[in-house]
């Protein structure tokens, strides 16, 4: 485990203790113990990452591409409208839970071509009378999900307040809620546009009075392929958006990262089957001009009376798949030389831009897991003992606050964030340093120091020395901007973290 940077060493550990004192001086008080037994479990879960975003901003389609398999409806359906819970399971299962409680098997329905469907018409509750919805939960035996359990948020946009308030009282619980504590331990939000309601809701979850609101949010400029039309270049117009936005996001520290996403084209990639492969090379044959003005619209594309060497049927069902874009880049990839299914995956994955999302996900929130999960833990603790004054319980308070008040590890997040957009004053081989440092290439020692794995530890000591020294003495450089010094201020604190 790496010391003093992106993982405090045993904070896990430590924030057990705490929320064990509390429970039991707390046991009875019904609502303190069951908050604290939430605390509990997600130190012992996995990372809850909560998926959110404006109506139709294709939360449920991301997820499906960064499981790699098909569990997640991406229809309009009643399903989309409530907060679904991902978890790793030993067998597919999908669960209702009503507000009492109460639970209840769904029926899981696979259209021919509309992906899983959750029927939760006819629900067996175990007792007479109708039952709301409070929300689902997945059981998936998907590797994906084994370190970290996705909650799919219903739209923050929609047009049924009920609905849009499911999702902020799981991630932004106000007064009103009673003593309510938020349930994901960081956020992947989704934006079409950068609008006020966006950025609404993102202040609201990183400015919450307590503090307890997650402290990890990537942004995802979703749907990707559509900013530019479906043109070719669709992804470079994206990631221009992405950059403006990142600007605007990561220099107000609502964001950490802001990464283009074609979602739809990840997915499709990442399921692609023989037969579509074929209808893709039949239709690189084409000639080029007779296949762009084929391309026009989807609808146009599945035209019978359109004269081209793939059925309308097969030709409906890319479009619905992969999109204009996706369909595009595909026969555009196999022009260039891509001779099979498996290679055309591949790198209609790389430029879905899903791989990168992964690699921002699993260094700034998959890495910091513990710290991630402790922050929760303790800000939840935090709000319980606000709550709840007077016993002897109080007396946590102290410690629980010098916990939360080591935030370095999120100054480096913040950093990491700003180095995509912004550019230092340095060296390019001293940026690199920097970015590796700081957690940029992962969070373990050796990695942070650029050494072998089993360099010895007085290897290990005096690179770190070295690094404390060299990057102090930057941030003293009468000619660095505050940026710059506050970058290379970072950076020293992070190898003094690894010195312990």
């Amino acid at each position: 485990m790496t010391t003093g940077t992106g993982t405090v060493p045993g904070i896990v550990a430590r924030a057990h203790r705490l929320v064990g004192f509390a429970r039991a001086e707390f046991a009875r008080e019904p609502r303190a113990r069951a908050l604290l037994a939430d605390c509990t479990a997600r130190l012992d879960q996995p990372l809850r990452v909560a998926l959110a975003g404006s109506l139709k901003a294709g939360k449920s389609t991301l997820l499906n591409s960064l499981v790699g398999q098909d569990i997640a409806p991406t229809d309009a359906t009643e399903c989309t409208r409530v907060v679904t819970w991902y978890r790793h399971g030993a067998t597919p299962n999908v669960t209702a839970f009503a507000p009492d409680g109460r639970a209840a098997n769904v029926v899981v329905r696979r259209g021919a071509s509309s992906g899983l469907t959750f029927d939760l018409d006819g629900l067996n509750w175990g007792v007479p009378g109708p039952r709301e919805v409070d929300h689902l939960e997945v059981g998936w035996p998907a590797a994906a999900l084994a370190h970290t359990t996705i909650i799919d948020t219903p739209g923050t946009s929609s047009l049924s307040r009920e609905v849009s308030v499911r999702t902020s009282r799981l991630l932004t619980p106000d007064a009103a809620d009673g003593v309510a504590l938020p349930g994901a331990d960081a956020v992947v939000y989704l934006l079409r546009r950068l609008d006020a309601t966006d950025i609404d809701f993102l202040e609201r979850i990183g400015s919450r009075a307590d503090g307890s609101g997650p402290l990890g949010v990537i942004g995802v400029v979703s749907r990707a392929d559509e900013i530019g039309a479906g043109r070719i270049d669709a992804l470079h117009s994206a990631r221009e958006v992405a950059a403006r936005f990142a600007g605007e996001l990561e220099r107000t520290g609502l964001c950490q990262a802001v990464i283009p996403v074609a979602g739809l084209l990840a997915f499709a990639a990442a399921t692609l089957r023989q037969q579509e492969y074929d209808a893709f090379e039949a239709l690189a044959r084409v000639p080029v001009d007779d296949l762009a003005a084929a391309l026009l619209s989807a609808d146009r594309f599945a035209r019978p009376d359109i004269a081209l060497p793939v059925a309308p049927e097969l030709r409906a069902r890319l479009a619905d798949r992969f999109g204009i874009f996706g369909i595009r880049m595909a026969v555009t990839l196999i022009r260039l030389g891509v001779r099979d299914s498996s290679a055309l995956a591949a790198e209609l994955t790389e430029r879905s831009g899903v791989d990168e999302l992964r690699s921002v996900l699993d260094v700034q929130f998959a890495q910091r897991a513990d710290q991630l999960k402790a922050h929760s833990a303790l800000s939840a603790l935090a709000t319980v003992l606000a709550a709840y004054p007077g016993g002897a319980a109080d007396r946590l308070l102290p410690e629980v606050r010098a916990l939360l008040a080591d935030v370095h590890g999120f100054a480096e997040l913040r950093l990491l964030g700003r180095l995509r957009t912004d550019e230092l004053a340095l060296p390019a081989a001293d940026l690199a340093e920097l970015h590796r440092l700081i957690g940029g290439s992962g969070v373990a020692t050796h990695v942070r120091l650029g050494i072998a794995p089993d360099a010895s530890s007085a290897e290990r000591h005096a690179r770190a020395v070295a690094a404390v020294r060299k990057w102090r003495d930057r941030a003293r450089h009468p000619l660095a901007d505050q940026f710059t010094r506050t970058a290379c201020l970072t950076a020293a604190r992070s190898a003094e973290g690894v010195l312990g």
